[in-house]
This record gives structure tokens, sequence and C-alpha cells, in this order.
């Protein structure tokens, strides 16, 4: 798809599935908030795509390397090993859970919107030949 489209929608692409394993991640942890003994979870995907992006523009910067860059990222989950408040030593936080789902969720709505409006835009185009 790198040729046709453009690396525009599969960076998109990339960026939807990472937060949908950060929603997956968050849901697990209110699930757990009752789990003594459970360690908050959380996904972290931007750096890692960021200097990836980074060293493919600093380098070739053929469509096919930033193509690479993007798919050859992968999200890493972590455990936050914080102290707890709580005895059963459950570090989750349902307030912070709570703002990063909404958070996530916005911003899945906004790439979804954003390759909707690409290939929206694409079918246009196609429309005028």
């Amino acid at each position: 798809m790198a040729g046709l489209y453009g690396n525009g929608i599969e960076l998109t692409e990339k960026m939807m599935d990472f937060l949908w394993e950060r929603q997956t991640v968050g849901l697990n942890n209110v699930a757990n908030v009752d789990t003594p003994g459970y360690k908050t979870k959380y996904i972290t995907f931007e750096e890692t795509l960021r200097k990836k992006l980074q060293n493919a523009s600093g380098g070739s910067g053929t469509k096919s390397a930033v193509y690479q860059a993007i798919h050859s990222s992968r999200a890493r989950l972590h455990i936050d090993q914080a102290e707890s408040t709580r005895l059963d030593g459950n570090n989750v936080d349902m307030d912070q859970e709570q703002v990063d789902l909404v958070r996530t969720a916005y911003e899945y709505q906004f790439m979804l919107n954003s390759v909707n409006n690409d290939l929206k835009r694409l079918q246009s185009a196609a429309k005028a030949f």
C-alpha cells in the first residue's frame, strides 16, 4: 500500500493499532482494580516510532525506508512498580486510568477521522479521471 497511498495512511494505521493496544491494557488495569498485588501496566510506542522515523529520514529518506521504519515499530509493555497506597499492594489509580482511557479514545477517533478523510480525498481525485 505504500506505493499507492503513501506513508500517511500506513502511519495512521500503525498508530491506530498502537492505540487499540493501549486501550486494551488500560481496560485490563480497570478490570484488575480489586486484585490484590496487581501492578498497573502501560504501553509506550510514540518515542520508539519517533526515533525510527528520524533514523529513516536521516539516512536514505526513501519511502521504502520510512515504510520499513513504520512497520518495524513495536509497542512496549511496562509494569508500574510504584508504591501502592493500598494495603493489598494494588497500585491501580482509577482516576488516572479513566483519564487515559478517554484520551486514548479521542486519539483513536482522531486517527480514524484522519484516515477516512484521506480515503475520501483519494476517492474524489479518482472520480476526476
